[in-house]
């Protein structure tokens, strides 16, 4: 956090100093949407990759397409994209997604995957962060497509409308892709519980 008498970002400047080539102006930048970006990364990680080489790979591909940066949003909502662009390529990368199976939950998760996967209405904030890790595992079997739409929508509680800023995907799309992803859960949930029963 900036101290309070700290004077604000010149974003502009300092992308100004960026493409002149200027490095301080550069470490600068990343230095001011690190905590973004990392946040993004954390909440998207494809299994298997660590978190500074995915951010780092995210800067790299700001830097490189710095000039096809258009000012049609806001310059942070640009690097966010990026940042869940590069996420979904390391996931669809990732060909082997590895059975899971009931026995794998331990009984408090079994409750708390039960309570997400059936409940009809919005998941609280706090139940869904304390099922993040657990919903994961169950997430990492879906598409790239409908793990993000979960993540987004379910785990981290951002709007139809956020979503697609972020995704460049419309409303429509995401709301379908919603549904479709909730119903493939329900069945991989399914399909554990009757394991379970024999």
């Amino acid at each position: 956090m900036p101290e309070p008498d700290a004077p604000p970002f010149d974003l502009a400047g300092c992308l100004d100093g960026v493409r002149r080539r200027d490095q301080a102006a550069a470490r600068s930048l990343v230095d001011h949407l690190y905590p973004m970006v990392i946040r993004i990364v954390r909440a998207h990680l494809p299994r298997r990759v660590a978190e500074e080489d995915l951010a780092q790979e995210v800067f790299l591909k700001m830097f490189t397409r710095l000039d096809q940066y258009q000012r049609a949003v806001p310059f942070p909502h640009w690097v966010s994209r990026i940042a869940v662009t590069t996420c979904i390529d390391h996931l669809r990368a990732q060909k082997r997604r590895p059975e899971f199976r009931w026995a794998d939950l331990s009984e408090n998760e079994a409750e708390v995957l039960d309570a997400v996967l059936t409940s009809d209405h919005e998941v609280a904030a706090n139940d869904a962060m304390a099922a993040h890790e657990l919903v994961h595992k169950l997430l990492s079997q879906l598409k790239p497509d409908d793990q993000l739409v979960i993540r987004l929508l379910d785990l981290e509680q951002k709007t139809i409308a956020e979503i697609a800023q972020l995704t460049g995907w419309n409303q429509s799309l995401i709301k379908v892709r919603a549904f479709r992803a909730r119903r493939k859960l329900h069945q991989m949930f399914q399909k554990l519980e009757s394991e379970e029963m024999t």
